[in-house]
């Protein structure tokens, strides 16, 4: 078991889809659910990091593909569907917070980062949901950011898609809740990933962070596991609809 994570024994076997989950938060969420015995399969596009994580847990399995291209997206989640026996988690992890000028936005940038950080969310939860409204049971998972809360500048089209994501978070919640289908949305703070710490963390930066949070501490990608557990366990059976926030108190 990861250091630190609770044990939730109805996690064992379960079938765990994480998209995005190669490197940084979607890895370490990949890790914690492997750690309580759950069946993973990863969709990504980083063949090399996905070879380098199955190599490295036995019972992963890895799927090399673009999210951003929605019909091999919906094919690869139909394709674990029936090759698992069924999907009884989704999360919906994959993006990539680019930062980027408001003036140098294009329309033809726009919709490439609105592929990348929203509109494989809608689809893929689509098409695993299908199958977990027919046994009445499933928990969907997305991803957000305290970003868009703090209208952080420089990244305009991401702010945008994870505003949005929270509230197709809420509005899926209303449409699966009759077939016993939990969705919530977990949104980070700023979480010191590997590509964080190399491309974004000066000391600056790291010093702003913690006047800023409540919590002194440096967030890690396992805080975010943590949650997704959680949220994914019999142990928030109740829960639906809902934003937790995990950024050591910083909004």
């Amino acid at each position: 078991m990861t250091d630190g994570m609770a044990h939730y024994p109805d996690l064992v076997g379960r079938v765990v889809l994480v998209t995005g989950g190669a490197d940084g938060i979607g890895r370490a969420i990949a890790e914690a659910f492997a750690a309580q015995r759950a069946r993973v399969v990863v969709l990504d596009k980083a063949r090399d990091m996905l070879a380098t994580l199955e190599a490295r847990l036995p019972g992963l399995t890895g799927r090399c593909i673009d999210l951003t291209d929605v019909p091999a997206t919906i094919a690869a989640i139909e394709a674990v569907e029936a090759e698992t026996g069924g999907i009884d988690v989704l999360v919906n992890n994959a993006g990539h917070d680019e930062r980027h000028a408001f003036t140098a936005v294009t329309a033809g940038y726009w919709d490439e980062r609105m592929a990348v950080n929203l509109r494989h969310v809608m689809f893929a939860t689509q098409t695993a949901a299908r199958h977990m409204q027919r046994r009445k049971a499933g928990v969907v998972l997305t991803l957000g950011s305290t970003s868009w809360m703090k209208s952080a500048p420089g990244m305009v089209a991401y702010t945008t898609a994870k505003a949005a994501i929270l509230g197709f978070t809420k509005t899926v919640a209303r449409e699966l809740g009759p077939d016993g289908i939990r969705v919530n949305c977990i949104v980070p703070g700023w979480v010191l990933t590997e590509r964080q710490l190399a491309e974004n963390a000066t000391p600056e930066k790291l010093a702003a962070a913690q006047r800023e949070q409540a919590l002194k501490i440096r967030i890690a990608p396992q805080d975010i596991a943590a949650a997704a557990l959680f949220l994914a366990s019999d142990a928030a059976r109740a829960i639906t609809g809902q934003c937790l926030v995990v950024d050591a108190g910083t909004v």
